[in-house]
């Protein structure tokens, strides 16, 4: 669950940036389940400011320890602010794809040999916050490709 290990890393300013990023009409994007865990209304929830709404559905993922959502909520915010960067990765490394979205997932995946080299492009033009979260997504998607592996635990865990 290479997910929730990212999100347990983030800082709350960091989550707070990816939180915001998806607001639609007032609401965010877990604001459903923040309001149901906090017995809100739906439409009651845009009171609380959207620290707090934030710091529940963070609380709400990683204490049930709910990837498949976590995965949902970062890969939006990707594909929301930084799709460029989705679409470099999947086209450095060979990954058929149509404007970000993979078109068969039960292909091979990314080819190993050029995922380092992508990587490095990616740290160049973009966020690095962004691409660690976006390694996290892939380590997740495409667990038997030892270089995404390594790399992202490279990075979340800098000093091992």
């Amino acid at each position: 669950m290479q997910v929730i290990e990212q999100l347990k890393e983030m800082d709350a300013a960091r989550f707070l940036h990816i939180y915001s990023a998806l607001e639609n009409q007032g609401f965010g994007p877990l604001d459903g389940e923040v309001a149901k865990a906090m017995r809100f209304r739906p439409h009651a929830i845009r009171k609380l400011p959207m620290d707090k709404r934030a710091q529940k559905a963070r609380s709400i993922l990683e204490g049930r320890s709910q990837a498949e959502l976590a995965y949902e909520l970062f890969g939006g915010y990707l594909m929301k602010v930084c799709k460029s960067l989705v679409t470099d990765f999947l086209d450095g490394t060979g990954v058929a794809h149509e404007d970000g979205m993979i078109e068969n997932l039960q292909d091979g995946g990314p080819d190993p040999a050029k995922v380092a080299e992508t990587i490095a492009a990616l740290d160049k033009d973009h966020d690095q916050a962004d691409v660690t979260l976006y390694l996290s997504l892939c380590a997740e998607q495409w667990p038997q490709v030892d270089e995404i592996q390594a790399a992202w635990q490279a990075r979340l865990n800098p000093t091992e």
